[in-house]
């Protein structure tokens, strides 16, 4: 097996164990026994399991923040496309597995010891604010639309984790709807604040 089939092979094994039951209940040996992969040859891949843990992340939050995105451009309207994240979250939310936010999760687990989970937790959250971002500018609304929407999402996310329900999701999307029909569209000449 070459090394790209064993690290994909490695990092499957990694993302349903430690998504499912968290990173620190999960050994290299059990991670070893999931993936088909010698000890050895997962210590050559990952020589410390922190390193493991932010691959795992890095590939998630690639292939979630593409999910979101192809849910979302669907949506002709750019208004509309805001309303459609929360829309994307409660699919997410109702998922069979689904166990919360797989960065606050990791972050609540190794935030405070691993300076290499933390700045992929962070990395995440700025990208998804910033893709936040985009809609709001693309929509024609105030930029400091932004924080208000990221909070919702988020908190929607750390809910839905611990309620085990989608409802979250939903009662976000009202108050992002009701935010974004409060707001004033930015004309030309107006200048998007922060």
């Amino acid at each position: 097996m070459d090394s790209a089939a064993a690290r994909d092979r490695v990092l499957d094994a990694a993302e349903e164990l430690f998504y499912s039951r968290g990173v620190q209940s999960v050994g290299m040996d059990e991670l070893r026994g999931a993936s088909g992969v010698s000890l050895k040859r997962l210590y050559q891949l990952f020589p410390a399991k922190e390193q493991l843990v932010a691959a795992y992340l890095a590939r998630r939050d690639e292939r979630w923040r593409g999910r979101l995105a192809e849910h979302v451009a669907r949506r002709r309207d750019p208004r509309e496309r805001i309303p459609a994240v929360f829309d994307w979250l409660e699919g997410w939310f109702g998922e069979d597995g689904f166990r919360g936010c797989a960065w606050i999760n990791a972050y609540g687990e190794l935030g405070a010891t691993s300076t290499l989970v933390a700045e992929q937790v962070r990395a995440h959250k700025e990208a998804f604010r910033d893709y936040l971002a985009s809609l709001v500018a693309d929509a024609g609304l105030p930029a400091a639309l932004t924080g208000p929407l990221f909070l919702l999402a988020e908190g929607a996310m750390v809910t839905a984790g611990i309620t085990g329900t989608a409802r979250p999701a939903a009662e976000a999307r009202e108050a992002a709807r009701a935010l974004v029909a409060a707001a004033r569209p930015v004309g030309p000449g107006r200048p998007r604040t922060a």
